[in-house]
């Protein structure tokens, strides 16, 4: 049975992360509070906007950007879009 947490982005019990994503208190945030479906569509998103953006993870703001529109995107606030993309199944 996998472990429950309470969603900080669905608002309801989901099956929680396997293990924290990152290191040190943000991972355990996260792990405590975002379930394996919000980090999922997380990765996913943040992919999109890499690929879309044009952008290297080799830059500090880059890396700035994407935490928080990451912050954004699992508190269910409004987070940025890549302009003029269209999903693959659209």
């Amino acid at each position: 049975m996998s472990r429950m947490v309470q969603c900080r982005k669905y608002q309801q019990e989901l099956p929680g992360l396997d293990a924290p994503p990152f290191p040190g208190p943000r991972g355990q945030d996260l792990f405590d509070h975002v379930s394996k479906r919000a980090w999922d569509e997380w990765q996913s998103h943040q992919t999109m906007l890499i690929n879309e953006k044009h952008l290297s993870l080799m830059d500090a703001d880059t890396r700035k950007y994407l935490q928080g529109e990451m912050e954004k995107f699992l508190s269910g606030e409004a987070y940025d879009q890549a302009e003029g993309y269209i999903p693959p199944d659209a």
